[in-house]
């Protein structure tokens, strides 16, 4: 039976290892593989969700496409080898998605664009734009330009970053391994398989062992998959770690095939409303008039004509508040201008903002969605 965290989602994302995308006597992709993932993702599509997919395989990819041998590469041939294995990589998954009339639509992101705030708003209106348009992002860390310094190393982590950035309701991390137990399952045939976990604890934090490895081409494991549960699940994201080898795995998934369950203590609308309203330091303010206030309570974004003014200095992606002419905060949000240009729009209709600033900016200065009534 389908784990009840599957019955209100809309947004999911899906996370697949190198383990599940490589051959790993061939070297190449698993075709006939990604074609039932695709199956499956063609149809929940159809089924109104939308699906985000965090892949893995580039490097693996590139290695045996430029003859790199065997073993640990530094991070010269570890770019280059990302570098040629990603064009493989997006024709395999474009192929498996031609098939049902799909468009797939590469996304390439360093740690800087899911923790800066200009990025992440960036990369955020861009996935949103794609999913609303039907197509299906493939997401992988951009291991060309990453540096060992700057850069996730694996993405379970990747993928629980996207989950927050774009509040996904599910993160699936597809694996070579059906969930999480108390112990080695490959060494203990006695291990014990958790179903569900509602608190991330030392305890549970233990069973992941200590090493990061499981399989002969993926550099994730049960440790980075625990930290990558604590990112979601404090957004409010259900996660999930299911095995993934065999055929068609959201569907086995969906028809209740065993895994692991990590449950947020709030849904994702909370935990979002908390992070707005309790966490932030405003850089500044928006004054707004009457009606503007009226409407915010309605739940509209803030638009620029309901603006009088602008307090402080700040830079798109900051966090400000929503004041009312009487100085009262309404709300606090996310900018999606600087205060410069925001002072140059003040008052004016949203269509006039390219015309004032010589770009189209986005039509609300702060949109509902990076917005908190107080």
């Amino acid at each position: 039976m389908m784990h009840a965290a599957m019955g209100g989602a809309k947004r999911i994302v899906l996370k697949f290892g190198s383990s599940l995308i490589i051959d790993a006597e061939t070297g190449v992709a698993r075709t006939i593989w990604l074609n039932s993932v695709a199956d499956d993702v063609a149809a929940a599509c159809e089924a109104g969700l939308q699906i985000v997919i965090v892949t893995s395989g580039a490097v693996a990819l590139g290695r045996g496409a430029l003859g790199l041998s065997a073993g640990r590469l530094n991070l010269d041939q570890k770019q280059a080898a990302a570098a040629a294995g990603q064009v493989k990589l997006m024709a395999a998954w474009g192929e498996a998605f031609a098939r049902h009339g799909i468009v797939v639509a590469q996304a390439l992101v360093t740690p800087d664009d899911t923790e800066r705030r200009r990025r992440w708003l960036n990369a955020r209106a861009t996935l949103d734009t794609l999913l609303v348009c039907g197509a299906i992002p493939i997401v992988n860390e951009n291991d060309t330009v990453a540096t060992d310094e700057l850069r996730y190393g694996d993405n379970d982590r990747l993928a629980a970053r996207v989950s927050q950035m774009i509040g996904a309701d599910v993160l699936i991390l597809f694996s070579d391994i059906d969930g999480l137990y108390d112990a080695d399952p490959r060494q203990n045939p006695q291990a014990r398989h958790i179903g569900e976990v509602r608190e991330i604890t030392s305890a549970i934090e233990a069973m992941a062992g200590g090493s990061n490895v499981l399989s002969g081409v993926g550099t994730g494991g049960m440790r980075t998959k625990i930290e990558a549960a604590r990112i979601a699940t404090a957004a409010g994201c259900c996660v999930a770690i299911k095995d993934g080898f065999d055929a068609n795995p959201l569907h086995r998934l969906l028809q209740g095939g065993q895994s692991t369950w990590f449950i947020p203590t709030s849904d994702r609308q909370s935990a979002r409303r908390s992070w707005l309203g309790h966490n932030l330091n405003p850089a500044g303010a928006f004054v707004v008039d009457a009606g503007a206030a009226k409407a915010l309570k309605s739940g509209a974004s803030l638009l620029s004509i309901g603006v009088i003014s602008v307090e402080g200095r700040f830079e798109r992606g900051d966090t400000i508040a929503i004041k009312d002419q009487q100085t009262r905060v309404l709300a606090h949000g996310i900018s999606a201008y600087s205060s410069a240009d925001a002072q140059q729009i003040l008052g004016r209709h949203s269509d006039d903002i390219e015309d004032i600033l010589g770009y189209a900016g986005r039509p609300a200065l702060v949109h509902r969605d990076d917005m908190v009534i107080t």
